[in-house]
Parts: C-alpha cells; structure tokens; sequence
C-alpha cells in the first residue's frame, strides 16, 4: 500500500498518536466502521476471524468481538462508543481482555481530503505510561498496518 501508517508514541507520555490516508472518500471509510458486516472484513491482522458478538457505532453504542488467529489462540476486545458523529469523528474506549484492567480512551477523526481521498487521524490515551509501552509492544502496530490496509481495500470498492 502506498499510505503508510503512522504511529507515534512519545517518550514519557501515555499516549499514541496514528495517522493514516486513503484511497477512498471519507463517507466509505466511515461506511466501514458503521456497518458490523464491513467492519468484520478489515479490522485486525490479516488470516485472523472476527466473531463479532456486538457492534454499535453511534453515540452510546458499544462493541464486543473476539479475533481468532486460526492456532487456537482467541483475542478478546471491548468498549464503548461515547461519540460518534457521522463522517466527522468518534471517541471510544478500548480494552484488549487479555491485558486486564487497562481501558485507553480513543479519539479519531475522519477527514475529507478531496478528490476521492480521505485521512483518519487518532490519539490513543492510556491510564499509565506503562499500559501505553505493554500495548505497543504487544504488536498493536502491525495489526493496525493490516488493518487500515483491509480497509483501504474494502473502501475503494464502497
């Protein structure tokens, strides 16, 4: 893929920043976060199954979902959705079930680059520096990067 992911996470401070473009306008990025059906098809690791046990995004909403990497291994996930606007910008909790009492609070913005081309920009906030450093060395990086790119995928077909 030609758009790179970006991640930062700045040393001492307990949050990560990601920025990502697309090849696709910014309402079928958005289609593909709203929609359980399309949202299963792109996030997480490439090969992995997605048993996703429930999946709201609006404001209030809440989701579930379960990866399976196809060797016995399961990844559970959970939060809450506190915001959404549509095509604009969400807030949401996050929490990896295998990395117990860490919620990190997430923000993302969904921007219209023009001419059929759109951006993601994100921050991922986190209770201690230490939560921040045991997500990014848990591979969260390189599931992101597979992601977006099954995204970017998916979108260009919406």
């Amino acid at each position: 893929m030609s758009n790179a992911l970006k991640v930062t996470a700045p040393e001492g401070l307990p949050y990560v920043e990601f920025e990502r473009e697309f090849d696709a306008p910014v309402e079928a990025v958005f289609r593909a976060h709203k929609d359980p059906e399309l949202y299963k098809r792109w996030v997480g690791p490439r090969g992995y199954e997605m048993d996703l046990q429930e999946y709201d995004f609006s404001t209030g909403g809440g989701y579930r979902y379960i990866h399976k990497d196809g060797q016995g291994g399961e990844y559970g996930f959970r939060g809450v959705f506190h915001v959404v606007r549509d095509n604009d910008f969400a807030i949401q909790t996050f929490e990896f079930e295998g990395y117990p009492d860490v919620v990190s609070i997430e923000s993302i913005k969904f921007e219209d680059l023009g001419n059929g081309r759109s951006r993601l920009v994100g921050k991922a906030v986190y209770p201690t520096l230490e939560a921040r450093d045991g997500m990014v060395s848990s591979g969260m990086e390189s599931g992101m990067t597979d992601g977006y790119d099954q995204l970017e995928e998916l979108a260009v077909t919406l």
